[in-house]
């Protein structure tokens, strides 16, 4: 059965690569094609065609935000993607295995993780497919890879819960316009204020109980043990830098004009990114603009899809194209590593 299985997951890859490709090619369609008239010349043309007014149309977005932008955009991204593995390395030090996986391979690991679940959705299994090859190939039991990417999950969690009690407690007022998107947004500032106190005790109840060493949870043979003061902390550091970096890619790209400032900037993109998770739409498409837009009126909206579209550059798109290659890569690694040691018939 394993030998099965050694030629199945390279398999599973290969698909996996090609479904990234058709989503990738369907995002930069959805990109260029907001406008009608273009929507309708890609809907006639051919392949060649559609690829000139796709790189035409983002070219229009782009030429809107300047250079200096574009850099600090960049840095964030990478600032982002460095705290993201820093959840992988966290989640190892909780297992007691970190010793003997390197950090590139951790950064590597989780690159290609965040790449492939931020587009495709379904992050746990997406996400959790990766981790398996990539850390059970490091030693890792399949228990392990479930807890791994369990705490990763929390640690975003974790971190998107302090950061909006802090947004909701400092600017209650951002879920005013958000109102006429759902009625569920409907609070006055004094029940936002309330609700942010509210996150913040979760995190603080959390904090407790890792100072007071709660007891490990046995469900027959598998254990799961709380986490610890210094994962705990860890968590506290590498959960909100990460928020900060993806949310600090579309403060940089929006214009100086009607910029209400990180915070505000910080607030909508928790709201509406986890919106986007929840809904399971690959980049919060459409989801994301109807948030910005409501929350930030004074920027022009041209301006707001602009930067929400460097943010799927560099945040999606981009680190989608360069993780292709490395999924191939590995699995043909894998593919080699098993022929060389299958037994001779």
């Amino acid at each position: 059965m394993k030998r099965y299985l050694d030629y199945l997951w390279p398999l599973i890859g290969l698909v996996a690569v090609v479904w990234s490709v058709e989503l990738l090619w369907d995002k930069l369609k959805a990109e260029a094609g907001t406008d009608g008239a273009v929507q309708a010349l890609l809907e006639q043309g051919t392949l060649w065609q559609n690829v000139k007014i796709i790189a035409a149309g983002i070219g229009q977005k782009i030429a809107l935000i300047s250079p200096d932008a574009f850099l600090h955009a960049a840095l964030a991204t990478l600032v982002a993607y460095a705290a993201l593995a820093w959840y992988d390395r966290i989640a190892l030090i909780h297992l007691g295995k970190e010793k003997g996986i390197s950090w590139p391979y951790i950064s590597l690991c989780s690159f290609v993780t965040y790449a492939l679940s931020h587009n495709i959705g379904a992050s746990v299994f997406s996400g959790g497919m990766v981790r398996f090859r990539a850390y059970t190939a490091k030693g890792l039991t399949t228990a392990d890879v479930a807890v791994l990417v369990a705490l990763c999950s929390f640690t975003f969690a974790f971190g998107t819960i302090l950061l909006l009690g802090l947004v909701l407690i400092g600017e209650p007022q951002i879920l005013r316009p958000l109102g006429r998107l759902s009625h569920w947004f409907t609070l006055g500032d004094t029940t936002a204020r309330l609700i942010g106190f509210g996150l913040l005790a979760f995190v603080g109840l959390y904090t407790i109980g890792s100072w007071l060493k709660f007891k490990p949870l046995k469900i027959g043979k598998f254990e799961l043990i709380y986490p610890r003061l210094p994962v705990v902390a860890r968590q506290y550091l590498a959960a909100p830098l990460e928020l900060m970096g993806a949310a600090g890619i579309i403060y940089f790209a929006l214009p100086d004009q009607g910029n209400p400032g990180f915070f505000i900037v910080l607030g909508a993109f928790l709201l509406s990114f986890s919106a986007g998770l929840l809904s399971q739409v690959p980049g919060g498409v459409g989801v994301m603009e109807a948030v910005f837009l409501a929350v930030m009126p004074g920027v022009p909206a041209p301006a707001v899809f602009a930067a929400l579209l460097i943010w799927r550059l560099f945040y999606l798109i981009l680190p989608l194209v360069i993780s292709l290659p490395i999924v191939l890569a590995f699995e043909r690694s894998q593919l080699r590593k098993n022929t060389r040691i299958a037994p001779p018939p």
